[in-house]
């Protein structure tokens, strides 16, 4: 367990009562909008101290969904269980699991920030004893220990979603729920934000929804896509990539005749689809899609034999964003796995 974990998370998880307890159960949930489906009919579960990321281009049904969990929202069917506790027949005690930060995380800007999180934890019935403590930890957390006195309207939008962020920890929730956390930042302070992020992610379960998806190949062992209101895939990145895109990408760059480089390099066994990019003093750069995990000395001599030159030749890896690409433009047909 890693040091600085919030007491009340580590007495979750060694209470009998929760053990095997998912944190996040969600079953058949509909949302509909004046007639228009926004969420259909979707199921995901989601385990103690899973690492999640929720992606889906705009208007797929993340940020809906994601009220609905947090209570926000009401579903027009399904159900939803956050730690065991029902989010329609027993909203309070599931809200006490979650931390939530949306998109625009609203905060009241003429405050200064420790007025506001003692304001916060006031409401979220941090018992008062505890609430010093509680805002020196979030602040500490947060990177947020020598901006108490601060306006807020007067803090970059880094640190104003530095208070956010502080904002949702304070009650020590099990599940933190964050919505496009790093939108508007600049390079550096989602930097920043990512980093805190990742510490974040050692003490609690996570569910991440954002436009970054190098974040989330780098944070999370498990994605959620949404597409059309519906969960489209359900999987670790690299089982999705494995799964829909092949096994292996070689790229080759090649000097010679680009349209009867690529007639040789489609005969080779193995090889599915054949791309060709040119490049510079009559060089193209080839790449290969192949069902083979690895066909590059087959490429290798079928250069060599027909006298092309080959300067270049490796294996690329698959980024999420070719697989979020290929899933929501509907280029392969996905089977969900739960």
């Amino acid at each position: 367990m890693p040091s600085g974990v919030p007491n009340q998370y580590i007495r979750y998880l060694n209470n009998p009562e929760f053990q095997g307890v998912l944190m996040i159960k969600v079953q058949n949930l509909t949302k509909n909008f004046s007639g228009n489906v926004a969420v259909d009919d979707i199921s995901f579960e989601v385990g103690r101290g899973e690492i999640i990321g929720f992606l889906g281009p705009n208007g797929a049904g993340k940020t809906t969904t994601m009220r609905m969990l947090t209570g926000f929202l009401h579903p027009t069917r399904g159900s939803i269980e956050i730690a065991g506790c029902n989010v329609m027949t027993n909203p309070l005690a599931a809200r006490r699991h979650i931390g939530y930060m949306p998109e625009s995380c609203p905060l009241y800007t003429e405050m200064r920030v420790d007025e506001y999180l003692k304001f916060r934890a006031q409401i979220k019935e941090v018992p008062r004893r505890e609430v010093k403590t509680r805002l020196g930890a979030v602040k500490d957390q947060c990177g947020l220990s020598d901006m108490g006195r601060r306006i807020i309207g007067q803090l970059s939008k880094g640190y104003r979603q530095r208070v956010g962020l502080a904002d949702s920890l304070l009650h020590e929730p099990d599940l933190l729920i964050l919505d496009e956390p790093t939108a508007g930042l600049d390079p550096n302070q989602i930097r920043e934000v990512r980093d805190l992020i990742g510490r974040l992610a050692e003490r609690h379960t996570l569910l991440l929804s954002t436009h970054i998806l190098p974040e989330v190949e780098m944070a999370c062992k498990r994605v959620l896509i949404i597409d059309r209101g519906k969960i489209v895939a359900s999987d670790s990145p690299a089982s999705l990539q494995k799964r829909l895109l092949g096994d292996a990408l070689i790229c080759a760059d090649i000097l010679g005749d680009a349209a009867a480089i690529k007639a040789a390099l489609k005969t080779i066994d193995g090889v599915d689809v054949v791309m060709t990019d040119p490049l510079e003093d009559g060089w193209s750069r080839f790449r290969v899609d192949s069902a083979v995990p690895d066909i590059r000395t087959r490429i290798f001599d079928c250069v060599v034999s027909k006298g092309w030159k080959l300067r270049e030749l490796h294996m690329e890896s698959r980024s999420l964003e070719d697989i979020f690409v290929a899933i929501t433009r509907g280029d392969t047909l996905l089977e969900v796995k739960s």
